[in-house]
Parts: structure tokens; C-alpha cells; sequence
């Protein structure tokens, strides 16, 4: 299943974004934690190269805890400072100022020994899109500032936010990169939602989901839709039209509705109704 999606609008974004890094202090990439490495945009490395970096791993309340602490070790050995947090909480939002300290730790005392004084860390906030980025800043910040939905592209356009005299936010649009040379990574990135949906061939997008499920979570497909082992034995298309029976997905004539079924699968994941998943881990071949 090949997927690719870069509208025009990401091209201008990024031009904007190599501009507006010159006033950069720090870089803050935010990850799904459902996918970390698939949810990494490549080009963020060039963009950001000689700044200080923080990495959120965003959404670990939706992904799984043991596959969280093996990437939250997998990002400090490559020496990276890491904060996991679930977005909406503002509870979540306390260690981010001591790990933005430490990440610009060597301009803060620059700073000092010129005997410039709160002076506020500027820092860029980045990542694909639906990602997250505007719900941290907002979390963050204590208040909406920034818009959010659960659709890709909301964020269209660069805006400064002041948080308090020691940090300011730029919020950029969410960015993907022109070409997934990993066809799993497309996939992976179209079930975060990070790729718009009207170009997606759902059933097919839902059966690779299942096939995951089968292999790693086969409790979240019996515990929400009631399928049983000899379910899970077959094929993925079979599971998908037996839970558009389960579901009453159906259509004209009561029979069942794939296409339905694949939309409710694919947004019960999204949403976390299918419990903690998450899709790759570290060390896996990312052509698996």
C-alpha cells in the first residue's frame, strides 16, 4: 500500500520555517509515541542543525507503557533529551521547563556571562501534522492560544506565543517530508491520522491495522469487538466483515459494510477506544 502526501502548502511552510530558525534558540520536536521514528520528519535534522533540541514524546497515554520506556531509552542513549507526556494534561506540562533549562543549558550561561538577563529561550515547535502541537502549546501555556483539531493542516500558518519572560513559542504548521521512501511509514503515518484521510483507501488501511492487532494486541480485537481465536485466524478482510457484523456497519439489504467497519476500526484506534497500541518499536526492520 504506497501513500504519499505533500500538498503545496508544506513547501511554503518549510521555507518559512528555514527563515524563521535564524531566531531560534531551541528546537522542540514533538513525536507520536505510537510511532516515534515513523512520526520523525527527517528534514527537521537539516532545519535544526547547530540548535538545541528537545523531544516530546506526545499522545503516551495512548501507546503502549513498555514500548514507551524502551523508546524514551532508545532517544537518550542517542543522547537526546526526552519528555513523554500525555498533551491535554496540564500536570504532564511540569517537567517541560526544567528539560528546556537543560537542553539550552550552554546559551543560558552565554547569556549570563555577557550579563544579558531574562533574556526568554525562543523556541520552535515542530512536528507532522496532527501530531499535536497546537494541544502541548495550549497545555502549556495554561490557556488556548493556538488552534487544534484532529485533522491534519489546522495550523496553516506561523504564530509567535509568549508563555511568561523565560520561554516564547513559534507554532509552525505540521510538515511531512515529499517522499516516504518506506511504504510502512506511510502507513503508519496515515493511521496517526497525520495524512489526509480523502486520499486513503480505508479497507485496505484498516486490514494492515488489523494484521498488527492480530500479531501484538489480539486482546484489543476480542475485549472491543468480540471476535474470536478462530478469527484472529483468518485473513484481515475476513476480521474487518466480521466487525462490521458485530457493529451493525451494514449496508442496503443488511449486508456488511467494510467500508464502514474500516472507519470505526480506524477511529476507535485513533482515539485510543482499542486500548494502549503502539505500532512500531525499537530495533524492529522498518519494512515490517
Amino acid at each position: 500500500m504506497q501513500v504519499q502526501w505533500y500538498p503545496g502548502h508544506m513547501t511554503k511552510a518549510k521555507r518559512a520555517m528555514k527563515e524563521d530558525i535564524k531566531l531560534i534558540d531551541l528546537v522542540i520536536e514533538i513525536l507520536d509515541a505510537r510511532a516515534p521514528l515513523s512520526s520523525r520528519n527527517p528534514d527537521i535534522d537539516e532545519l535544526g542543525r547547530g540548535k538545541a533540541r528537545l523531544i516530546l514524546l506526545g499522545k503516551a497515554d495512548l501507546a503502549d507503557e513498555s514500548a514507551n520506556r524502551a523508546w524514551e531509552q532508545f532517544f537518550e542513549e542517542q543522547g537526546l533529551i526526552l519528555v513523554r507526556l500525555d498533551l491535554r494534561k496540564r500536570a504532564d506540562m511540569k517537567p517541560i521547563q526544567a528539560a528546556v533549562k537543560k537542553a539550552c543549558r550552554e546559551k543560558i550561561e552565554r547569556d549570563q556571562k555577557r550579563g544579558i538577563r531574562n533574556r526568554p529561550v525562543r523556541a520552535m515547535v515542530v512536528g507532522i501534522p496532527n501530531v499535536g502541537k497546537s494541544t502541548f502549546i495550549n497545555s502549556y501555556a495554561g490557556r488556548a492560544c493556538a488552534k487544534t483539531g484532529n485533522r491534519p493542516g489546522i495550523t496553516r500558518g506561523n504564530q509567535w506565543i509568549r508563555l511568561s519572560k523565560e520561554v516564547e513559542l513559534l507554532d509552525t504548521p505540521g510538515i511531512l517530508w515529499p517522499k516516504f521512501e518506506d511504504e510502512q511509514v506511510g502507513i503508519r503515518l496515515a493511521l496517526l491520522g497525520s495524512v489526509k484521510d480523502e486520499i486513503l483507501g480505508m479497507e485496505e488501511l484498516s486490514c494492515k491495522l488489523l494484521g498488527l492487532l492480530r500479531n501484538r494486541y489480539p486482546e484489543a480485537l476480542i475485549d472491543r469487538y468480540g471476535l474470536s481465536e478462530a478469527d484472529l485466524g483468518e485473513e484481515p478482510l475476513h476480521m474487518l466483515m466480521e466487525i462490521a457484523r458485530v457493529r451493525n456497519c451494514l449496508s442496503k439489504g443488511n449486508r456488511p459494510d467494510s467500508e464502514k467497519a474500516a472507519r470505526l476500526l480506524i477511529d476507535d484506534f485513533r482515539s485510543g477506544r482499542l486500548g494502549a497500541v503502539t505500532l512500531e518499536l525499537p530495533g524492529e526492520e522498518q519494512g515490517k
